[in-house]
């Protein structure tokens, strides 16, 4: 049975809409982007594994810039021991969240013991979540699946929940898909197991004290609307990175800010500035002129403003002059919001 009742909490983080972390897309230049255009969504690291920042480049993987608040850092590991000594790090870095990763179902991550495969480990994960909570006092959080493989049943999603909410979590963001561990790529994980979405909004009628936030398949404003009529939050994912100016608009809508909202000429213009800050410093064009892909998504020259910036990106010698460049190709007198 799953368990009810309770007062809700007072939420500690707007967490109302969110962009998803996401491996290879949301790195502390594409965060800069997405801050640009809109000041109020919480944005997510790529997940960050105990490893990289136990062994790796700590400073590099806890870079980002103070604009981005409020902003939240992923992790991924199953060692509490670990997990709390990263949690500790992270705080100091001045993030304002920690995120467990329960909900990754590549064969690499499962192979190191976390991820989506810590769905069948909930005790694993609650003490986990108890190191990382006495360790710190940012709030901890968990993303996760509805399931893994043939255990997806509302039943074990609900004991899972029960055993990471009774070690203190308060707030889940819940994928609507179950992972499939065993013969399907990462990439078809976000599209083929189906997506349930009576799921989710099962727990939060069951759970009405635990944040529920919602994950999966969200593309429009008008679906997170929807959402939100059955959940806490929504997080967006693929189409946030695919067309961030779809941000725009959720400021005023979502969270009742009035400011207003730059241009895509406008948030070019203030992305330029700083790239040539980044270039200047070592970073490389391509790891900065990728994010801009979708900026100008569904306009007139978005195609041929892409094929400018993924022909000329690479070359050794590129400059922040071939985005200025590519924007030729679109027409200025439709960059205003």
């Amino acid at each position: 049975m799953c368990r009810g009742g309770g007062v809700s909490d007072a939420v500690q983080q707007p967490r109302k809409v969110a962009v998803a972390p996401m491996m290879d897309c949301t790195d502390r230049h594409d965060r800069y982007l997405l801050r640009l255009i809109s000041r109020r969504v919480l944005l997510y690291t790529e997940m960050v594994t105990t490893g990289a920042l136990l062994f790796g480049d700590r400073a590099r993987f806890l870079a980002f810039h103070p604009s981005e608040r409020p902003v939240a850092m992923q992790i991924g590991g199953s060692d509490p021991i670990s997990m709390a000594r990263c949690a500790r790090w992270v705080e100091n870095a001045g993030y304002n969240e920690i995120n467990i990763n329960v909900g990754c179902p590549s064969r690499r991550v499962k192979s190191g013991g976390f991820g989506a495969c810590l769905m069948l480990e909930p005790q694993r994960v609650a003490a986990c979540y108890r190191a990382m909570t006495s360790a710190v006092a940012i709030p901890v959080t968990i993303k996760t699946r509805i399931g893994v493989d043939n255990r997806d049943s509302y039943h074990e999603l609900c004991e899972f929940v029960d055993t990471v909410a009774d070690a203190g979590c308060r707030t889940f963001v819940i994928h609507a898909r179950k992972a499939w561990l065993d013969g399907v790529s990462p990439k078809h994980n976000r599209t083929l197991p189906p997506l349930r979405y009576d799921t989710v909004y099962g727990l939060k009628r069951d759970y009405p004290e635990l944040e529920i936030i919602i994950n999966g398949g969200v593309t429009t404003l008008d679906e997170i609307e929807a959402h939100l009529q059955n959940t806490d939050g929504v997080m967006i994912g693929r189409a946030a990175y695919q067309n961030p100016y779809l941000l725009a608009d959720i400021d005023a809508r979502f969270f009742g800010d009035t400011s207003l909202v730059p241009s895509r000429a406008e948030v070019l213009e203030h992305y330029i500035e700083y790239m040539r800050h980044e270039v200047a410093n070592g970073v490389y064009l391509k790891h900065l002129a990728r994010h801009l892909f979708g900026l100008f998504s569904g306009l007139p020259g978005a195609k041929a403003w892409r094929r400018h910036l993924s022909e000329n990106m690479y070359r050794a010698d590129a400059g922040v002059e071939i985005v200025d460049e590519a924007a030729r190709h679109v027409a200025r007198n439709t960059l205003k919001p």
